[in-house]
Formats: structure tokens, C-alpha cells, sequence
């Protein structure tokens, strides 16, 4: 790979699970030997650049050798720190992942052009949906796509005239809910009248467990089994579905196979 492959998260409504995922899929190409660099584009929040911090400080704590990937943080302002930072961040790598700000952010429009793979998050909700597409309020059928996927369609045709590439534009469905059968019945249907439409993938992500919340201080993924001890049902589940995730998400290689 003469250039890393760009996985962009991106999403301009927070709570999605972006930053969480997108720690987890950049620590889990790197526990496999990829060489991978991480931005993080919200300077505000800094969940992403925070996260790998933390999880520098546990590696020194413990004496552990936890995989970290290269990783830096925006500061929001600067044209010419965002440009030095990309360049920088994509020699000697195979994968550059970049979490952006859950709002509108020039930054992170510019991300999205240069992304291979976009990933948007989203939770089983119409509020969610709201962002990508716009349905009938008394049929639930797909009206029009939203202002985010016209974004989405833009820059898409500004990368193919700027170099002929494709982007990968995949939805991925964090924090599925095992209740309300019949909404999440409505989102499924509504998702892929959408994708036939405007044209994304649609993946299974992660699911809504309160352990995702508490590895944040420690700066811990789902993959770091030795620091959890005795693993019980739910880590065991979680694991699992990080795994079909990054199946789901078929990154090119040098990052597969994932998992042993």
C-alpha cells in the first residue's frame, strides 16, 4: 500500500458510539500488525486522542506492552497543522484512522473526501435516521435523503474528480436494542430502502454495554483479555461482535486475518 487506507468516522449528531469504535477498530488493526495512525479532529471533546492517552498511562502503569497506535489531536483552527498532521501521521502507515467532531466541522468535511472507508454510526432510532433520510410519518417510507447524505453524495464526487477513487460509505448500527421489535423492524426497512438510493453498506456494530463505558479510563479495548481477568458472558459477547464488525467492515490488507 503506497498510501494508507483512510477510515473516516463521521457522523454530525454525537452519542452515536463514534469515537468508541473508532478506538476500537484502530487498536484492533494495530494488535495484528498493521501500522496504524490515528487522528483525532475534535478538539473539544478529544474522546479518541483521551482514549489512547489513557491507555499510554496503563501500558507505563502495568509494564504491559498494549499495541497503541501513533495517534495526534487537531486544534480545530489551523489549515496548515491539519495538513502537516495528515501528512505526518500517514508516513510508514498502512491505516489512518480519524474520528471527527459530532457537528458541522469544515475539518471533517475535508476528512471525508480523503476517506476510502466513512463510517457513520448510528443508533436504532428514527432521531438517528434523521440525519441520512427522511421518511413518512404515518408509513415509515424513505421521502428523501437528508442534508448529511447530500454531504455524503458531495464529497464522494469530489474524490472521484479529484483522483477516480470510490468511497466506501458504510452505516453501521451501534447500540442495538433487543426490544421494541417493531421500531427497530421500521429503521431496518427504512435503512435499506436508503442504501438502494444513495448507495452505503450497512454493518452490524456494537452493542449497547456499560462495560464500553468503564475501559475509558484505563484507555482499554474489548481485545485486551489479559486485563480483564476472568472474562464473563457479556465480555465474551462484546468480543464477538467487534469481530463481525471488522469482518463486516472488509478492510483491505495488510489487515486481515484479524483475529486468530
Amino acid at each position: 500500500m503506497q498510501r494508507p487506507h483512510v477510515i473516516v468516522f463521521a457522523n454530525e449528531k454525537g452519542g452515536t458510539g463514534k469515537s468508541t469504535t473508532a478506538v476500537h477498530v484502530a487498536i484492533a488493526l494495530e494488535a495484528r500488525g498493521a501500522r496504524v495512525a490515528a487522528f483525532d479532529l475534535d478538539h473539544r471533546q478529544r474522546t479518541m486522542g483521551r482514549y489512547l492517552d489513557n491507555r499510554m498511562e496503563t501500558g507505563k502503569r502495568t509494564g504491559r506492552e498494549l499495541p497503541i497506535p501513533r495517534h495526534a489531536t487537531h486544534d480545530g483552527e489551523s489549515l496548515a497543522r491539519y495538513t502537516e498532521t495528515l501528512e505526518a501521521l500517514s508516513q510508514d502507515s498502512d491505516f489512518l484512522v480519524i474520528d471527527t467532531p459530532g457537528r458541522d466541522d469544515r475539518f471533517a468535511r475535508m476528512a471525508a473526501q480523503r476517506a476510502d472507508t466513512l463510517v457513520t454510526p448510528m443508533n436504532d432510532s428514527f432521531v438517528d435516521f434523521d440525519l441520512i433520510g427522511q421518511v413518512d410519518p404515518v408509513t415509515y417510507k424513505v421521502t428523501r435523503p437528508s442534508f448529511y447524505a447530500e454531504l455524503i453524495w458531495d464529497a464522494r464526487k469530489a474524490r472521484a474528480k479529484a483522483d477516480g477513487s470510490t468511497i466506501d460509505w458504510v452505516v453501521l448500527r451501534n447500540r442495538v436494542q433487543h426490544i421494541e421489535a417493531r421500531n427497530m423492524r421500521r429503521v431496518s426497512e427504512a435503512l435499506d430502502q436508503l442504501a438502494k438510493r444513495v448507495g452505503f453498506r450497512i454493518i452490524p456494530g456494537l452493542g449497547e454495554r456499560v462495560i464500553y463505558r468503564e475501559l475509558f479510563p484505563k484507555g482499554l479495548t474489548m481485545l485486551d483479555a489479559r486485563e480483564f481477568g476472568e472474562m464473563g458472558l457479556a465480555h465474551v459477547a462484546a468480543r464477538q461482535e467487534l469481530r463481525e464488525m471488522m469482518a463486516a467492515l472488509a478492510l483491505p490488507e495488510p489487515a486481515l486475518p484479524l483475529f486468530a
